[in-house]
């Protein structure tokens, strides 16, 4: 008899990632535990590309300054356009400001600009400027791009109590070593100051009543290639229940929904998530605390068995889950008074979770797939004549398993079919092994291969091998949910008992 293949299956083939944990028992649970949403301060405030310029020039007549003089002390305000939300205070954590400014004067000018608000670690935003003499028509100018991360910015404007203002101070000084210089109402002094890609980790204000809404997916606990390889049966999942944790790490008020929850499984059967707690609204309160102290406020949705059809929707062995949410923040309005505030470990996010025992109920489970064969030989040499494939089992699994070999030609035509003599027996049927406190069952299964199936080698090509499992009660022989301890495996030896015709 020769070997052909000797392989050990675990979970671990069969489960993705980090699904299996086990239990006090040493029985595995399932453990379904995924972040579906996880939105931060970039999702709930975008700070746009935005210039600010400031130009000034007298408002009437001339005016001659002499040499080392103030030219122009001037402060304006510019609005920062951000959408429905009205910012008081932010704290850049990436970011860059171009400033460009233009001297419209024959002489060189000196210009200093500030930005009132724009302060790190107590220093306000000061840049300096020597600027050549120009024209009206070609000003002077000069240019820097500076790096303003970590800048905290004020924008509550001059009074202090307003929103989404930006102000800057431009001063300008007639050169200390030039001549009086002759400004006019045509002499316009111009700023530019854009700030580019600007990133922000904390914000304060009234962050309006924004909707964030989204369908996603996410895959399920059972690996593809399993999924995709079940034709029929049933897995009963008794006793389970899906939660969803809904958690609020910023100071606003939000309303959330969870609008739907399904999957569809390989064969194309969708199936719906349905209870009264689906579309209906959770509210939370702000998450409370400071910097070094926030605490986020939380709620919980509970699916089980007898608030929502949670067996249904597990037993559909569905591929890929999908989930529907809407959020809207301040449902109520400004009742904060312009108080709401993200840092930078805030985080609104719903989490998935499904903890339950690994007991599982499988009825007729069908999984089926198939493999290239070439198995040619020419009759009119040494050939085989007769034979068998024998599958020597060692199963720890509470599962049996009844096998059916389908022996197809290229265009999937089945030739021949093939039975198993036995079955593979479920565990429960077996002894314990002292070695390792596994209850295991031994199990000898042959698939006869006929002189027909040996006459039509050379036009088999294919094999689709058809296993359908079962949960057999040892005492009933029906079909029940079973717990699976940690550890099980199916060792597998698939060898040849063939019986050679010998030609000289």
């Amino acid at each position: 008899m020769a070997p052909l293949v000797h392989d050990t299956l675990s979970l671990n083939n069969l489960v993705n990632d980090s699904t299996l944990t086990i239990n006090s028992s040493s029985f595995l649970e399932i453990d379904l535990t995924r972040t579906i949403i996880d939105l931060g301060i970039d999702d709930i405030i975008g700070i746009p590309d935005t210039i600010i310029s400031h130009d000034y020039s007298i408002s009437s007549g001339s005016l001659n300054v002499p040499p080392g003089f103030s030219i122009v002390n001037d402060v304006q305000e510019h609005t920062l356009v951000v959408e429905d939300i009205q910012l008081k205070r932010i704290r850049v954590s990436d970011g860059r400001i171009k400033v460009k400014v233009y001297n419209p004067l024959g002489t060189k000018v000196f210009f200093i600009v500030q930005l009132p608000g724009v302060v790190k670690n107590g220093v306000e935003f000061e840049q300096n400027y020597s600027v050549t003499g120009g024209s009206i028509s070609n000003p002077g100018f000069a240019e820097a791009t500076l790096d303003i991360s970590g800048y905290e910015i004020d924008l509550t404007g001059e009074n202090g109590s307003l929103f989404n203002l930006l102000q800057s101070r431009l001063i300008i000084n007639s050169d200390p070593a030039g001549p009086t210089v002759n400004v006019t109402t045509v002499h316009q002094f111009k700023v530019d100051a854009e700030f580019i890609d600007v990133k922000i980790d904390y914000a304060r204000g009234y962050f309006g009543n924004k909707i964030i809404t989204d369908t996603i997916s996410t895959e399920a606990f059972l690996d593809d290639n399993l999924l995709s390889n079940i034709t029929a049966g049933a897995i009963d999942f008794p006793d389970c229940s899906l939660q969803f944790d809904i958690t609020n790490g910023m100071k606003v008020d939000v309303k959330a929904l969870i609008t739907t929850v399904k999957n569809t499984n390989y064969a194309g059967n969708t199936i719906s998530l349905n209870a009264s707690a689906i579309s209906s609204p959770i509210f939370l309160d702000p998450a409370t605390g400071s910097w070094s102290s926030l605490t986020p406020s939380s709620e919980s949705l509970v699916f089980n068995s007898t608030n929502s059809n949670i067996e249904s929707y597990l037993e559909n062995i569905g591929d890929i889950h999908t989930i529907g949410y809407n959020l809207q923040l301040n449902p109520w309005g400004n009742t904060s008074g312009g108080w709401n505030e993200i840092f930078p470990n805030s985080r609104l996010k719903v989490k998935l979770k499904a903890q339950m025992p690994m007991t599982i109920g499988v009825d007729g489970l069908t999984l089926q797939d198939t493999f290239n064969l070439d198995l040619s030989q020419d009759l009119e040499k040494s050939h085989v004549a007769s034979g068998s494939f024998v599958i020597q089992a060692t199963n720890a699994f509470p599962f049996s398993c009844n096998t059916v070999l389908y022996l197809m030609d290229t265009n999937n035509n089945v030739l021949h079919t093939v039975f198993g003599t036995d079955n593979v027996q479920s565990a429960l049927y077996g002894v314990i092994d002292p070695s390792d406190g596994l209850k295991k069952m031994s199990s000898e299964v042959e698939f006869l291969l006929s002189s027909n199936i040996i006459k039509d080698l050379d036009k088999i090509k294919k094999v689709s091998v058809r296993a359908e499992f079962n949960t057999p009660d040892p005492e009933t022989s029906s079909n029940l949910p079973v717990s699976v301890p940690a550890g099980a495996f199916l060792a597998i030896k698939l060898k040849a008992r063939l019986n050679i015709e010998v030609i000289y």
